[in-house]
């Protein structure tokens, strides 16, 4: 299918591995040019060197700390032709509410939620002007479809990008942009399948059978990173052009289930 997303700007943030990077790749494939945003400088060359091996795209990159607000005023400035901002950067630490101090808290909002927030205050007036583009939240079932006292502060984190979403959303189509969210279920980025193989060890198992763990999961699986990409890049494009101020949740039916675990 064609997205004809061809020619098209995208930033995306977290860009360097997991979800991030699968949208990149996505992106590269449908002909987008790519601003690539994370903190690792090293990850990010690695990824612009793979994507314009096998994309005739170009690729910029950016290693900045995007829970510093000047970083996020920095990327803005470098990006402000972008027609399609990902917000992905950010991972919460996990913890109830007496695991989680408030040092931890700060920091990790500081990312994804003041992260997700500052860049859409900063790149949304020029797609006002242009009267073009899309921002797309990656931020997940917890808070976004359900509650999980074990995972308090991203699930008050998510919660808070869920309504800021649907609210931009809502009021953006006057500008001619779209403001919608992904709510991804567990995922087999690096950072799961490291849990997995450490669960995996921990239960006798050699690491490499960490799918085995996996039986409870919707279909006995995580999500792969590339279905959440392929969501994110039929969103992106003019495909998806009458949605707006909304959470798409992927992730198997688990959220159906009213809990994560």
């Amino acid at each position: 299918m064609d997205l004809k997303l061809a020619g098209r700007t995208a930033l995306i943030t977290g860009a360097s591995r997991g979800i991030g990077r699968a949208i990149a790749e996505r992106l590269a494939a449908a002909g987008c040019h790519l601003h690539l945003a994370a903190r690792s400088a090293a990850d990010l060359e690695t990824a612009r060197g793979a994507l314009t091996r096998r994309y005739p795209v170009e690729v910029r990159v950016h290693a900045l700390d995007l829970a510093d607000s000047p970083s996020v005023a920095v990327l803005a400035s470098a990006c402000d032709e972008a027609d399609i901002l990902i917000n992905n950067a950010g991972a919460i630490p996990a913890g109830a509410l007496a695991n989680v101090d408030e040092t931890t808290w700060r920091s990790a909002w500081d990312l994804k939620v003041f992260g997700y927030i500052n860049l859409c205050r900063a790149l949304y007036p020029a797609l006002a002007r242009r009267r073009r583009g899309v921002i797309i939240n990656i931020v997940g079932i917890a808070g976004g479809e359900v509650t999980e006292a074990n995972y308090i502060a991203g699930t008050a984190g998510n919660a808070s990008l869920a309504a800021f979403t649907r609210a931009l959303g809502s009021a953006s189509p006057k500008d001619n942009v779209r403001v919608l969210g992904i709510n991804p279920g567990l995922t087999a980025t690096e950072r799961l399948v490291r849990l997995m193989e450490t669960n995996a060890v921990a239960k006798g198992l050699p690491a490499e059978r960490w799918r085995e763990l996996a039986a409870d999961m919707p279909f006995g699986r995580p999500a792969e990173p590339g279905e959440v990409a392929d969501l994110a890049a039929f969103l992106a494009s003019d495909l998806a052009a009458y949605i707006t101020g909304t959470m798409i949740t992927i992730d198997g039916g688990l959220s159906a289930r009213g809990r994560l675990f």
